[in-house]
């Protein structure tokens, strides 16, 4: 891509003996939006753990504009600018909204006035996180823990958001919910990295989207080009 914020080359990653990514190649164009889909152990959840620096990469390059991040811990990363919303949520038992909100920001080192006014914004987008503030954030319906968790990575203000598994357990009402409000951001600027299972729901939303099976990209392409190939309608749409 010829404005590429992200671009991953030959990555290669795993657990110990274990490979899952074989020389993945990705590109994110600044400004859009990115989907990632593929079948359960595909290794899309490897491949944003590999950006992000929770798994160190064995070969290949990450590199987001001009600097190679490839090693960088994940507090480097973060600070370069790409947050990782992970699988799961992973909100903080025992912490209110709030405060698992301002984790996100932990790397920020401004006053207190200027996170407040990030925190006002979160509120605007997901008015119910700024009803529930003070509720432990584990007592969240499934939705709103996932937009606490969308929250909480903006409040690193990214150049870069990951999302990963975005829709998994959610009620459709709610996906759509916050499929606008992604949209929404991604307007003002943001570019978004998202791993999804819901075809569907992916291809709706982004600009490009790549296909991964058994640790390689296989495919990639417009989301409209990719639903009409029958191979992708056969293997992922049930068509």
């Amino acid at each position: 891509m010829a404005d590429a914020l992200l671009r991953v080359e030959n990555l290669c990653a795993g657990y110990g003996q274990v490979q899952v990514l074989w020389g993945a190649d990705l590109s994110v164009e600044r400004g859009s939006i990115v989907c990632l889909v593929g079948s359960n152990g595909a290794g899309k959840s490897t491949l944003l753990r590999a950006i992000s620096g929770l798994v160190r990469p064995t070969a290949g390059r990450v590199c987001l504009g001009n600097r190679d991040l490839t090693g960088a811990t994940p507090d480097e990363i973060l600070m370069t600018g790409i947050a990782h919303v992970p699988e799961g949520r992973r909100l903080f038992k025992g912490m209110t909204v709030r405060d698992n909100l301002l984790l996100g920001a932990y790397l920020r080192h401004e006053p207190m006035v200027d996170l407040e006014r990030d925190l006002d914004k979160i509120y605007t987008m997901f008015p119910i996180l700024g009803e529930r503030r003070n509720q432990d954030a584990t007592t969240l319906s499934g939705g709103e823990q996932q937009m606490c968790a969308i929250g909480r990575g903006m409040m690193a203000r990214p150049r870069l958001l990951m999302i990963d598994e975005m829709s998994l357990g959610l009620a459709p009402r709610v996906v759509e919910r916050i499929a606008e409000v992604l949209r929404e951001i991604n307007r003002s600027g943001l570019t978004i990295l998202l791993v999804e299972q819901d075809v569907l729901t992916a291809f709706e939303l982004a600009d490009h989207a790549y296909v991964l099976e058994t640790g390689r990209i296989s495919v990639d392409g417009a989301p409209t080009a990719l639903a009409d190939d029958p191979r992708i309608r056969q293997a992922y749409l049930g068509m």
